[in-house]
């Protein structure tokens, strides 16, 4: 029962984090577009903000309950005396997840803090250069997670 609730809570972690990559950039952008860039930007550095901070407690929720559920599975085969032999696919999901924690790190806390200097600062062009890095980040991002999500599922039904 422990094992599915902290499947549960890993994977609608993982669903805010990519759905916000997927909702951001394919639909609140294209919607913003229409707004004077002052507006634009306040928009999104708003939006992001919000984002970003569900982002920090989802990626803490991911790391902590992959861990979490990789550790059991462990200790279980070394109780039974079983070699512990880590399935390929949560391999690649914990390294390549590694790196989407990497990533989000640079976007949040030097990224998003270039866009809020801009805001504060009423630098609307500056603003527009950290949004388009944020976004070129986040596109990384989310393919990683779509990779991630393909080989975890194509794995499990190998």
């Amino acid at each position: 029962m422990f094992y599915a609730i902290l499947k549960t809570i890993h994977l609608l972690s993982v669903i805010v984090w990519i759905g916000g990559m997927v909702f951001v950039p394919f639909f609140l952008r294209p919607a913003a577009a229409a707004l004077a860039a002052p507006d634009r930007v306040r928009l999104m550095h708003d939006v992001l903000g919000r984002f970003f901070n569900a982002v920090l407690v989802a990626a803490g929720l991911v790391l902590g309950s992959g861990l979490w559920m990789m550790g059991r599975m462990g200790r279980a085969a070394a109780q039974s005396g079983i070699k512990v032999s880590m399935p390929l696919e949560w391999i690649v999901m914990a390294a390549l997840g590694l790196v989407m924690v990497a990533i989000f790190g640079h976007i949040r806390f030097v990224l998003y803090k270039r866009l809020s200097q801009a805001v504060t600062a009423s630098a609307w062009p500056a603003g527009g250069a950290a949004l388009a890095s944020i976004r070129t980040w986040v596109m990384v991002n989310l393919a990683i997670g779509v990779v991630i999500v393909a080989i975890t599922l194509l794995g499990a039904s190998v």
